[in-house]
């Protein structure tokens, strides 16, 4: 079987950039990873669950294992030296490196180290989701905030790791979708979902309905649209909901389903963050044939204001975006945040 790293070497032709440089920056995403997976898979053993006592720039306090996430992504990529700059759900400001390799690095990165980890002491599978951009400043020099402030539209990779029953990395580079699961015993990441597809008739909404009362009137539509009795179009539809992002959309991706985290009166703008959420799993989503909206718009266009911006988010399988979009166009243009 490909690994993964034989597969990116084999399909670097079809990247915009062909280098050997973004083989190297995605080999280190998947070494910081299995560390990771080790610390997860062995956090009923180890010390490493519970609270660190701090909170990131959320206000969320942080757990052990986000840190020591944070924490082996940071180092790896900064041992690979082609990336210049980091931001992460966990630091308050850009992470830059004081080395002229990196300084010379051509991408940086936007990473969420460990989504969904409000779920490990329960044994739920959690995820790190990460996208990819080539720096706009001067080499030579750290990388500055308005590198990573670029359109979803100018990534160049996404993926997210997912860690579950078995730990597996989902990528793209703007050519497709394809995953990699990991091989513990030989410690590789083997071809396992070549090309994958989602499937336009999905039939699982994926939601927080205890937020219900303060969903926009056109949400609650659509999860009524979703339960009513119509079996020529699959309904009602079945809902799934895991609490992690990754989880959940990992899940709609290879069966078909629609994945929703609107604003609401209380937050207009919702919770999930725009650069290391929305955006690297609206790509993936898009190369998959599906796709991502924040209800008025393509979540890819949006133009990022700060690090840690939030956004509303329906992604999945196409058409059951567009319904959401329809019900949403009609019945709450109030939450229309491009006007």
């Amino acid at each position: 079987m490909k690994t993964l790293i034989e597969f990116v070497n084999e399909k670097q032709n079809d990247f915009s950039y062909a280098s050997g440089e973004f083989s190297r920056l995605l080999n280190d995403i998947g070494i910081a990873s299995k560390y990771v997976h080790r610390e997860v898979n062995k956090a009923g053993l180890a010390d490493i669950l519970g609270y660190e006592g701090t909170q990131n720039i959320q206000g969320e306090d942080q757990k052990k294992l986000d840190v020591f996430a944070n924490d082996q992504f940071i180092k790896a990529l900064k041992h690979g030296g082609q990336c210049c700059a980091i931001a992460s759900e966990e630091n308050d400001e850009l992470v830059t490196y004081d080395n002229q390799i990196s300084n010379n690095g051509k991408y940086v990165v936007a990473i969420d180290p460990l989504d969904g980890s409000t779920n490990i002491e329960v044994n739920v599978s959690i995820g790190t989701v990460f996208s990819v951009h080539r720096r706009k400043s001067e080499p030579g020099k750290p990388g500055i905030e308005s590198d990573l402030l670029q359109r979803g539209t100018e990534m160049v990779a996404a993926g997210y790791v997912i860690y579950g029953s078995s730990t597996m990395l989902v990528y793209t580079t703007g050519n497709g979708v394809n995953g990699f699961t990991l091989d513990p015993s030989v410690g590789l990441f083997l071809l396992s979902h070549a090309d994958i597809k989602i499937p336009d008739g999905g039939n699982i909404y994926s939601i927080n309905e205890a937020n219900y009362i303060y969903f926009p009137e056109g949400v609650k539509e659509y999860i009524r649209y979703c339960q009513d009795d119509d079996p020529k179009s699959l309904r009602p539809y079945t809902t799934r909901y895991i609490g992690s992002l990754v989880a959940d959309f990992h899940r709609n991706l290879l069966r078909g389903g629609i994945y929703m985290y609107p604003g609401t009166k209380k937050n207009l703008n919702g919770k999930l963050r725009l650069l290391y959420e929305c955006n690297p799993v609206a790509f993936i989503a898009e190369q998959a044939g599906g796709k991502a909206s924040d209800g008025f718009r393509r979540t890819l266009e949006i133009q990022p204001e700060s690090l840690h911006q939030r956004t509303p988010f329906f992604v999945g399988s196409k058409h059951m975006v567009e319904k959401a979009e329809y019900f949403m166009q009609y019945f709450s243009k109030d939450f229309d945040t491009t006007k």
